[in-house]
């Protein structure tokens, strides 16, 4: 695991917001800067803390047998990472972009289970949502459902942030980076959705989408 405290990061406009509250009660911690595809943990290593990302985006992933990788969530602004059942990290976590997380570590004798939970839960919710998209066979289905889930976790705006690149959102959702450009391609000729950049789009007929992604 490694850092970069650097003086200044130069951001995307849409991540210069106010700072996420902090996640768990106690002191203040500085936060940890990641370049993008900078590790924030491995695979094997010894878990215990858990994170928070201040601004940007990361990625959860395990590398599979025959090399390759499934990406089994993503993390934007003000959300928390890094839960594991027992002492071992069983998944990398990497910055997608520049990064910057908070680390928690529990003082000795502090249970913080009352505060633990509810992120356990949310966590445990958005896992199974991810396992009932990937169940879909159509692939239309799967970028749907991906797009409303991402405008909804940043307050349901029509301009969607997507700091993930193509070959991420394929990963993530068990598709080829082919298939995803066609469907994004398909959903814009259909007028559902507009594409700004290759990381910014803006939702044009929501309804439409919801319907799809259903």
């Amino acid at each position: 695991m490694y850092a970069q405290a650097s003086a200044k990061i130069d951001l995307p406009s849409y991540l210069s917001h106010k700072s996420p509250a902090p996640a768990f009660e106690g002191p203040a911690t500085p936060v940890s800067f990641f370049t993008a595809g900078a590790e924030i943990y491995a695979q094997g290593e010894k878990a215990g803390a858990l994170y928070q990302v201040e601004f940007g985006a990361v990625r959860i992933y395990r590398l599979l047998a025959d090399g390759r990788r499934q990406i089994s969530a993503f993390h934007l602004a003000g959300e928390t990472f890094g839960f594991e059942a027992d002492a071992t990290h069983h998944f990398f976590a990497e910055a997608i972009n520049a990064t910057g997380v908070r680390v928690f570590r529990a003082p000795s004798g502090t249970d913080m289970s009352r505060q633990l939970l509810p992120l356990a839960l949310k966590g445990l919710t958005r896992a199974q949502e991810h396992l009932l998209v990937l169940g879909r066979q159509n692939a239309i289905e799967r970028v749907a459902a991906f797009l409303v889930e991402m405008s909804e976790r940043q307050g349901g705006l029509r301009q969607v942030e997507l700091p993930m690149s193509r070959n991420d959102i394929g990963d993530y959702l068990g598709l080829t980076i082919e298939t995803v450009s066609r469907v994004f391609t398909r959903l814009k000729e259909k007028g559902v959705i507009r594409l700004l950049s290759l990381r910014s789009i803006e939702i044009l007929k929501r309804d439409t989408l919801l319907a799809m992604g259903e």
